[in-house]
């Protein structure tokens, strides 16, 4: 992967070996089913979904798996069970590409970050406090 300033999720795509490209516009397919709400933007130079202001999900491809990020307290109290098997680090869920793909732990995934998101508090608008006279 020699391009490393992708402006849009469909650059990053066509960037990534051709073995990876399906299972990636596979996954983009279903967070944007999970999250219709979510907009898509390139953060970190990988693909990423923001829910309500924030990031959401990211994901990227490698030679051999595909993965997710953050693996959240949330997720990882809803899910725990179910993604060990795909943990890799602290914070990445890692999918093989010679498995199959696991759709619908992904929506799940989805799903779980953005009640977390939704849940989590906003933060109090502040108004500004005119000069005293």
């Amino acid at each position: 992967m020699a391009k490393t300033d992708f402006q849009s999720v469909d650059e990053y795509i066509a960037a990534m070996p051709e073995a990876v490209q399906p299972a990636l516009q596979r996954v983009r397919a279903l967070l944007r089913e999970a999250l219709p709400e979510a907009e898509e933007a390139i953060s970190y130079q990988i693909p990423m979904f923001r829910l309500g202001g924030t990031y959401g999900l990211y994901f990227a491809g490698y030679k051999a798996h595909y993965s997710l990020y953050p693996v959240t307290a949330g997720v990882l109290a809803a899910l725990g069970d179910e993604i060990a098997p795909y943990l890799s680090g602290k914070a990445t869920i890692r999918f093989p590409l010679a498995q199959p793909m696991p759709e619908d732990l992904i929506r799940r995934i989805a799903t779980c970050r953005a009640k977390e998101i939704g849940a989590a508090p906003k933060k109090p608008a502040t108004k500004k406090q005119p000069p005293a006279p």
